[in-house]
């Protein structure tokens, strides 16, 4: 996922600079900011996802940390099973609305919105996806790799 959204934000400042270049020195090229647009869409949800697999989101855990262990440990299933359930309605919600905008077509490329709009349901299915796997680790009892900067195999270093 992590070369997808490297790629990604380098499409962007390309495309962002050569709307820059053209504005100042040519004609503006219309499709530009449309592309940019539909790649920061792209990027925000694929980057979502790579927080959610690193455990990067902000959370506020200093009640749950205080918790005994086997409460701290329902407070985290419970917590991973909200998660995996939002994700789940956002799947659904996602790709109905996908089906929704199917009509539609984007102004300067013409390009369905489908595929603009189908990273919302990929995102969520790729999260609930690291969320499952959380649920079974802390199952299982391995709450130290849910706990750790790196859960699902980055290869970072977690930091100090």
């Amino acid at each position: 996922m992590q070369p997808v959204v490297f790629a990604g934000m380098a499409a962007l400042i390309g495309v962002i600079t050569l709307q820059i270049i053209s504005r100042v020195f040519f004609t503006a090229v219309g499709w530009t900011e449309e592309v940019a647009r539909f790649l920061l869409v792209w990027i925000t949800f694929l980057g979502a996802t790579l927080a959610f697999q690193r455990g990067r989101h902000i959370a506020v855990t200093f009640v749950v940390d205080a918790l005994p262990l086997r409460l701290r440990q329902l407070a985290r299933i419970a917590a991973v099973l909200v998660a995996l359930g939002f994700m789940v309605a956002l799947i659904v919600i996602g790709y109905r609305y996908m089906q929704v905008q199917s009509f539609q077509k984007s102004a300067s490329l013409r390009l369905s919105m489908t595929y603009v709009y189908a990273v919302i349901p990929i995102a969520a299915a790729v999260m609930a996806w690291y969320a499952l796997v959380d649920l079974v680790e802390l199952l299982l009892g391995r709450t130290d790799a849910v706990d750790g900067d790196d859960k699902h195999g980055s290869a970072e270093e977690p930091h100090p």
